[in-house]
């Protein structure tokens, strides 16, 4: 309805701002599309602000929502991503700024596109087709490559020519297949899965240049995922430019950022390999030649040694000392039995001088019995026994007279 106004009864701002306001309320919800050019997401923020711009139009309007509303689109939402929001158009009266309220947000396009993978790569990490621990070495030095990429594109041209520049010696295997569109995705597997019955393909790469998010559809297909996870040679990813990450990427043995990298990955350079390996020698000689110095500083430091020069000289200076040792031990060992046999000699004479034979040489005689008692006391014997007398030169009997 429209206001009647004329230069001599003007309506004031606020009071345009006020029906401004009411008239855009009366619109009530909608849905709007646009492309998303600013996005805050303030840490501890319950509310999201983002910018919605038409490109045919160059017309942008603000969309505010509450966290939770965000968070469920917020890993497939970005910058540059085209949305479908239900949002209540809102006038901020102080301002006279429009914005929306969004109450749910919808990626459309490619964000459809990228939400839909976004699931698949749930899904597929889940299964454990993406742990770390499934990725296998690649070899250090492969004899045969290969390579799954478009007919004369530049993504073969730079992977043959990068690698045979770096290691001339490499052969490779080459699979031409289409890489986008509808037959792109069984070629791709058919050609990955007879390299990979191949004994003599070391490593296999699968290469193709830049494109927009439909161009790489193909290497984020599940089919293609799983067939490289059952590959039992090593796989490498060389799809697009650094920023293209398809499916392809998670479940590879190596992710190359582009087809030259790849080929830097894969194939070593002589040049630097050479430069490591004379680096190598050199410092094998420099340990080889450290150690013989060391050796012959401390063989040296040994001959030096007064023990070494001389080796009698220790055995000379101790023989003088040896000799007067065996001296002192002879003349000591002289004394000792000198002694003994002058002791030997005394105790001799005294056992001699004591024994019962000296006593009968000096014409005593000792009586025993029949019995070998010996007679002390004249009451120990009785009348007419007989008796045995023992002297220095032999024995004989007696008989006791009453």
């Amino acid at each position: 309805m429209a206001v009647n106004s004329t230069p001599e009864t003007p309506l004031p701002v606020g009071e345009v701002s006020r029906l401004i306001g009411g008239w855009i309320d009366r619109l009530g919800a909608v849905w709007v599309e646009g492309q998303i050019t600013q996005l805050s997401r303030r840490p501890g923020a319950g509310v999201v602000f983002l910018t919605l711009r038409d490109p045919s139009y160059d017309i942008s309007v603000s969309v505010t929502c509450f966290r939770q509303v965000f968070d469920e689109v917020a890993e497939v939402v970005g910058e540059g991503a085209r949305v479908v929001v239900l949002a209540k158009p809102e006038w901020y009266a102080p301002r006279g700024q429009l914005s929306l309220r969004a109450a749910e947000i919808r990626p459309v396009g490619v964000g459809e596109l990228l939400a839909r993978l976004e699931a698949l790569k749930k899904s597929l990490a889940a299964e454990g087709l993406f742990a770390p621990e499934r990725k296998k070495p690649l070899p250090f030095l492969p004899q045969l490559v290969g390579l799954v990429c478009g007919r004369a594109s530049a993504a073969e041209r730079d992977v043959l020519e990068n690698a045979r520049h770096r290691w001339p010696a490499v052969r490779f295997e080459v699979r031409n297949v289409p890489v986008q569109g509808v037959h792109a995705v069984p070629q791709v597997v058919q050609a990955v899965k007879e390299l990979d019955a191949q004994d003599d393909v070391d490593v296999i790469i699968v290469a193709r240049g830049g494109g927009s998010v439909e161009d790489l559809l193909p290497f984020s297909d599940e089919q293609l995922v799983r067939a490289v996870a059952s590959c039992r040679t090593p796989v490498v990813s060389a799809i697009g430019h650094e920023p293209d990450t398809p499916l392809l990427d998670y479940v590879a043995d190596l992710r190359a950022s582009t087809p030259t990298d790849a080929a830097k990955k894969v194939v070593p350079d002589v040049g630097e390999e050479y430069e490591r390996v004379r680096a190598l020698r050199d410092r094998a000689r420099r340990c080889v030649e450290s150690f013989l110095q060391r050796e012959e500083r401390g063989l040296a430091q040994a001959l030096a040694r007064p023990s070494i020069e001389d080796p009698h000289r220790m055995i000379d200076e101790r023989a003088d000392h040896v000799a007067a040792l065996a001296d002192r031990a002879r003349r000591t060992l002289g004394h000792l039995l000198d002694r003994a046999d002058s002791e030997l000699t005394h105790t001799r004479a005294r056992v001699v001088a004591l024994s019962p034979a000296a006593t009968l040489q000096r014409g005593y005689a000792v009586l025993q019995k029949a019995d070998g008692h010996v007679v002390r006391a004249p009451d120990e014997v009785t009348a007419e026994e007989t008796l045995r007398a023992r002297v220095a030169e032999g024995e004989f009997t007696v008989r006791v007279d009453a």
